[in-house]
């Protein structure tokens, strides 16, 4: 039996995938989801053992950031732009909002989990702020 060299892998689902860890890394696919339209984002995340690096490959993805210690301060978002590599620092509050044709391939710590990544409610404030960063990028 002939050793196969590489795995090919795809992912074309709705959401966040994890396609491939090995050792300490993991690379995921992200995907269009509802939750993740910009109306509906109620949340931001951080990662408290490692950077999260993000790279649009198709469609229309916004990148939230909302600064960094225990709580969401400082609201800002970039249109992220094809095959430009994005990387949020450890600690650094964030979360996306992607258009239907949006693919976003994601590298992480692959012990990147609950247990090392809070996640706050944003608040009615937090949410408007969110709503217009987007509109006034004039994103999708």
């Amino acid at each position: 039996m002939e050793k196969q060299y590489i795995d090919i892998t795809s992912y074309e689902g709705e959401g966040y995938k994890p396609v491939i860890d090995y050792m300490s890394w993991r690379v995921a696919i992200l995907r269009y989801c509802e939750e993740l339209e910009v109306q509906n984002l109620k949340t931001m995340q951080k990662h408290n053992e490692s950077d999260e690096v993000f790279v649009l490959l198709g469609g229309n993805c916004t990148l939230f950031t909302g600064g960094s210690g225990d709580v969401i301060n400082h609201m800002d978002g970039i249109a992220m732009e094809p095959m430009k590599l994005y990387n949020v620092k450890r600690g650094v509050w964030h979360t996306h909002t992607l258009d239907k044709e949006a693919t976003v391939l994601i590298v992480e710590n692959r012990d990147t989990s609950d247990l090392n990544s809070p996640t706050l409610k944003l608040d009615t404030e937090q949410i408007a702020k969110i709503s217009e960063i987007f509109t006034n990028h004039n994103i999708f």
